[in-house]
């Protein structure tokens, strides 16, 4: 190959590197939500870091595709469970908390 081609898939592998690195940062700034979010959000956060720390991959390490991907899918279902978190949030003012006690009439 010649040195133009190499320079190419050294720039690409450094633009995956830093989208990777990235979307892991977004990734780990959510933490700070994992107790409200149950299971599935510390699911989708710890799996999502375990696969990007780990050297088993399905494509090399050089292309960090595959880690892209996992990690976006990470941030979709966090952002999906947040949204339903303030969602319910915004409900439960709504509906009163404590009954309103009942008073017979004369």
């Amino acid at each position: 190959m010649s040195r133009e081609v190499w320079i190419l898939v050294g720039v690409v592998a450094v633009a995956t590197l830093i989208g990777a690195v990235l979307l892991a940062i977004r990734v780990i700034r959510t933490r700070r939500l994992l107790g409200s979010l149950g299971v599935s959000g510390k699911v989708a956060f710890y799996g999502a870091l375990v696969y990007t720390v780990l050297p088993v991959d399905l494509l090399p390490d050089p292309i960090y595709l595959d880690d892209m991907g996992v990690l976006a899918v990470a941030l979709v279902v966090l952002g999906r469970l947040v949204r339903r978190r303030r969602a319910a949030a915004v409900e439960a003012p709504r509906t009163p908390t404590t009954p309103t006690p009942h008073r017979p009439t004369r």
